[in-house]
């Protein structure tokens, strides 16, 4: 796991490619990511299934309920199959642009 803070957002890429494993590790130590807006690389692994990314849906409701963004980057999986409510996008910088919008839209009160 390797973590890079930019701002007000940290990217956090799993760089051991069980997702499984990966996501463990984050729930352990999610508390120092609690204030943050969260990119999570999954790009690394190449097996990743749908069903793997809907592993992160609760975090990602603990998280929007903290007002923050988070979202998941790989290009592994069919894009039409992932559920509304997960923020998924094949590249780091599409989700800094994410980030971008959302932290607007919070701003105005939406």
């Amino acid at each position: 796991m390797k973590v890079e803070h930019k701002g007000h957002t940290t990217i956090i890429r799993n760089t051991q490619g069980k997702t499984n494993t990966f996501l463990q590790k984050l729930i352990s130590e999610y508390h120092s990511y609690t204030s943050q807006n969260l990119i999570l690389d999954l790009s690394y692994d190449k097996e990743l299934t749908i069903d793997d990314v809907k592993l992160f849906v609760d975090l990602i409701k603990t998280h929007g309920k903290a007002k923050k963004s988070l979202v998941l980057v790989t290009n592994s999986v069919n894009f039409n199959t992932v559920p509304k409510n997960i923020t998924l996008v094949p590249t780091i910088l599409e989700a800094h642009d994410i980030i971008e919008m959302e932290e607007i839209e919070r701003d105005l009160g939406f």
